[in-house]
């Protein structure tokens, strides 16, 4: 997409922000004027984007958290660099695979629901219309319509049926009608999930894989404090994307998602100590 199309040029020269830059800086001149020059037909302001963020994500903390969890468990635990590596790896290959598949019957299991009840919809608009109108007709007084508008808006709108329905799964049901290609939709979200997961999974990990071959003398308190850079760096990154997809400030976001996923790591951490101590499992006391 342009330059042209994303920005304005102010009437002093400078250039003017889209519609989201006025929206998040509170400046009503700059959306009026990005309104007026561009129109409502080619409007470009509002994000289409979000739809895939929660696999990436959901998926991407959820593989690193629970990848680090393996090594801090570890770590606290005094298991060996190998033992790490072995577990951290498997695990993270099979639940990211389990997240996948799991992610794709789950959305997949919503959508056809909700196309369930959007034909019991049709079926009643179909068989009793007055009902439905009336029930439109209240909901949009209890919304703060007059009953004249009210009966009038909903009148006009049933005159469309397909789009009425549509309508009333909204109104009536809160449910948002899934696109006619909801099963790409759904393998999509699946495969994002994994690829999310996995590779964020591995990260804490390349540390453990890497550095031995480099530093084969290099302690293992030092590959652990690797994994915590990393992780730390991820998770703060993770929250600053969260961030363009919602109001709150990027840094925020970051620091919010750090502080929760630090917070889980420690207590990984603390389990792996507490149950190393009360077994007093030593890695070095086998081959």
């Amino acid at each position: 997409m342009s330059t042209e199309n994303t920005k304005l040029l102010a009437s002093n020269g400078k250039e003017n922000v889209g519609a989201r830059e006025a929206f998040e800086d509170a400046d009503v001149d700059a959306s009026k004027k990005y309104h007026e020059a561009k129109g409502a037909a080619s409007e470009d302001g509002h994000q289409t984007e979000g739809g895939l963020i929660k696999p990436i994500i959901f998926g991407g903390l959820d593989g690193i958290l629970t990848s680090f969890a393996i090594v801090a468990g570890a770590a606290g635990g005094n298991l060996s660099p190998e033992v790490v590596l072995i577990l951290g790896f498997s695990n993270i290959f099979a639940d990211a695979l389990s997240m996948g598949v799991g992610e794709f019957i789950s959305s997949k299991a919503n959508n056809e629901w909700i196309l369930s009840e959007r034909r019991r919809e049709e079926w009643e608009l179909e068989n009793y219309p007055e009902g439905e109108i009336s029930e439109m007709i209240e909901i949009y007084e209890n919304k703060g319509m007059s009953a004249e508008d009210a009966k009038l808006v909903i009148e006009t709108m049933a005159k469309y049926k397909d789009f009425f329905v549509d309508i009333m799964m909204s109104q009536e049901l809160e449910l948002q009608v899934p696109e006619k290609d909801h099963v790409c939709e759904s393998m999509k979200e699946g495969l994002v999930m994994f690829c999310a997961f996995a590779f964020f999974g591995t990260l804490p990990l390349l540390g453990y894989a890497i550095f031995p071959s480099f530093f084969p003398d290099l302690d293992a308190q030092y590959l652990f404090l690797s994994a915590c850079v990393v992780t730390a760096v991820v998770l703060f990154f993770l929250g600053s994307i969260k961030s363009f997809f919602s109001t709150q400030h990027w840094f925020q976001s970051g620091m919010e998602t750090f502080l929760l996923g630090g917070a889980c790591a420690t207590v990984a951490y603390t389990i792996g100590q507490v149950v190393q101590r009360n077994l007093g499992y030593d890695d070095s006391d086998y081959p």
